[in-house]
């Protein structure tokens, strides 16, 4: 990866680890055999099966269980129960059941799931909302990452960390045991669609939370997070992220809403600048309205303005490719970033070969649709010496961070791996035109 002189490359890397797992629902295939044994569907077939174990091997059974995978996961026996009553009057019929049978019952209707097993990517970073014990001059953030398993199935993980007054970053070592949330339809007569809550049920480390698709929005995936620390008017602070939901054939914008990062609420986001990749949240109105980032053309850069965070549609072009590296494509990297020179725009430009580079550039403070100057040459570029991954020739990144007059950049490698890279504002500024 060739960087710009002022780049600074940290020894940093942030692989997928295949151990990362969760448990997720799962339903046998169904009967497809014309000649089945009797009337009883398959899922309840494997319930009579548990049911019909005596004493002693229903213990030695639930013994097993517990001691492979206690120690990969956090409260398994309340999970396999809750995925039971789940299950329990709608894939297999109401029983009288004791709580082994219906853990074992419960066991059947899961299965593990490697969340990062292919790749772990698309960074994106935000202050840390508990500052409380941090080094005089450092701050503590927070990191999602868009973690790919089976399926190429795409989830949200988190990690935290720390910058210090010096330009160095650690990111802190991750729990070993990773836990999903639970969910709720924010609209229960509505459906999940409109909405759902994921709550944390306990004193989870962020490095454990996982947010996996739950909705049918969402169901081949969770893709590219951007996070942003909104500021009211009133001078309150939320963290939002703007995401793409795909359900296997369409995509959709949504967004994330998290005070603390223990409880979320994802909700869709709908007008017709909502059907693309790439939205990305300023963080504050401007003019009494919320600005959006977006690539509606999927071509260029474009202003959106709206008075409902929900509601999108309209804007105006405010960059397109100019450069060679960004003759197919440009879009953002993420939320603009409030500088006293205007608004920083971290963006990725495509060129030949489907190569995605690394720029930047500069918009003004009080019209954002003007672009007053930017990168002529990428800060970051697949070369020779680190282009290969899940996909080649790649350099992304789903957000950047200032500390100080510095920009902290994490970013990803051929969709595969995450890294960071730091550089100082004001050389940043200067290779710009």
């Amino acid at each position: 990866m060739s960087s710009a002189a002022f780049v600074t490359r940290l020894p940093i890397l942030l692989r997928p680890n295949p151990a990362r797992t969760v448990i997720r629902p799962y339903m046998p295939s169904t009967d497809t055999y014309k000649y089945a044994q009797n009337d009883r569907p398959r899922s309840q077939r494997i319930a009579d099966r548990v049911l019909a174990l005596d004493d002693q091997s229903l213990a030695e059974e639930i013994e097993r269980l517990l001691r492979d995978f206690s120690s990969r996961h956090r409260d398994v026996s309340a999970l396999f129960l809750r995925r039971f009553h789940e299950v329990e009057g709608i894939e297999i019929c109401d029983c009288k059941v004791s709580d082994a049978q219906a853990i074992l019952i419960g066991a059947h209707f899961c299965h593990e799931y490697s969340y990062e097993a292919a790749a772990l990517f698309n960074p994106s970073i935000v202050p840390h909302p508990d500052q409380s014990g941090v080094p005089e001059g450092a701050i503590r953030f927070v990191l999602s990452l868009r973690g790919v398993g089976e399926g190429h199935i795409s989830s949200v993980t988190f990690r935290t960390g720390m910058c210090f007054s010096d330009g160095t970053v650690a990111v802190a070592p991750q729990s070993a045991r990773p836990a999903t949330l639970q969910t709720e339809a924010l609209s229960p007569d509505v459906g999940l669609d409109a909405g759902v809550r994921l709550l944390c049920d306990g004193s989870h480390d962020l490095s454990e939370i996982v947010i996996f698709p739950t909705t049918p929005s969402q169901k081949s995936g969770i893709e590219d997070l951007r996070l942003v620390r909104f500021t009211a008017d009133d001078g309150t602070s939320t963290n939002f992220g703007t995401y793409t939901a795909f359900d296997g054939r369409v995509i959709r914008q949504e967004l994330l809403t998290t005070a603390d990062f223990r409880h979320f609420e994802l909700t869709p986001l709908s007008g017709d600048a909502t059907a693309s990749k790439g939205m990305a949240l300023f963080p504050r109105s401007i003019d009494g309205k919320f600005a959006m980032l977006g690539r509606e053309d999927n071509e260029n850069i474009w202003l959106l303005t709206s008075n409902d965070i929900h509601e999108w549609n309209g804007g105006v072009k405010a960059i397109d490719p100019r450069w060679p590296w960004e003759f197919v494509q440009i879009g953002n990297c993420g939320s603009p970033l409030e500088i006293d020179e205007g608004w920083l725009v971290i963006t990725h430009g495509v060129g030949a070969v489907r190569n995605y580079c690394i720029g930047a550039c500069l918009l003004d403070r009080r019209d954002p649709s003007k672009l007053l100057a930017r990168t002529a040459e990428p800060l970051l570029r697949s070369d020779m010496d680190e282009r290969e991954g899940y996909v080649p020739n790649v350099a992304y990144s789903c957000g950047a961070m200032l500390h100080g007059r510095r920009l902290i950049l994490p970013y990803a490698v051929g969709d595969s791996f995450s890294t960071f890279v730091t550089m100082e504002l004001d050389d940043l500024l200067r290779a710009m035109n």
